[in-house]
């Protein structure tokens, strides 16, 4: 299997927003459009792939203020999980975004729940239910590929002081959805808060104090 991985750091918070392709059938996903990531929009109309899913790690407004624009010029369908979509749809949330200066939360065409897969090309993403920064956070598996959003960055794991936080989901999370993957996992967080901007599970295992010092 192979898979282009691209990154690109996106609106006021530096959001990485990842476009996921499988050449050899030129279908792509992006993963927590914080923008209108320009690199990303001339390498998928240079390739000629074919957006398939917009996919949100979790509902927070820096990681789904390009999810219209988009969907809009490529026709993608929105993803999200059901519990996010429930928790950031709400009239207080959605005033939260716009007093920040996103947009808000309005759409989502297909809201996931754990295990469910997306099919791109002749592989699939496995959905990961893994609560803790906020309800309905997911992590996005392919083989060899961990797309994390904030739920795990490279030597740290995400905030749970924000509304519908739990730093207890969250380590329980990490612990039955994250822990058992292989050790060569690419872990593609979504923002470069360590090191370095992605890292291996077998090193965050080592490494990551919320995966050493919770089991």
């Amino acid at each position: 299997m192979h898979l282009s991985v691209t990154a690109e750091q996106v609106g006021p918070l530096a959001v990485l927003t990842y476009l996921v392709a499988y050449p050899e059938t030129g279908e792509a996903l992006l993963i927590d459009p914080g923008g209108p990531a320009p690199a990303l929009a001339t390498q998928l109309q240079k390739n000629g792939w074919r957006l398939k899913w917009i996919v949100n790690t979790h509902g927070h407004a820096d990681h789904i203020a390009g999810n219209d624009r988009w969907a809009a010029r490529t026709g993608a369908r929105i993803v999200m999980h059901r519990l996010d979509w429930e928790f950031f749809s709400r009239r207080e949330m959605q005033d939260a975004a716009l007093s920040e200066g996103f947009p808000p939360l309005t759409r989502v065409d297909l809201p996931v729940e754990d295990g469910m897969r997306l099919p791109l090309g002749r592989v699939e993403a496995v959905v990961l239910h893994t609560p803790g920064h906020t309800p309905g956070a997911i992590c996005l598996y392919f083989p060899g590929h961990l797309f994390t959003g904030d739920t795990l960055f490279v030597d740290a794991a995400g905030r749970t002081d924000l509304p519908g936080g739990s730093l207890e989901e969250l380590i329980q999370s990490l612990q039955d959805k994250i822990m058992p993957l292989p050790d060569e996992t690419r872990i593609w967080p979504g923002h470069d808060y360590g090191e370095t901007p992605t890292s291996t599970l077998g090193r965050e295992k080592s490494t990551n104090p919320y995966l050493t010092d919770f089991f």
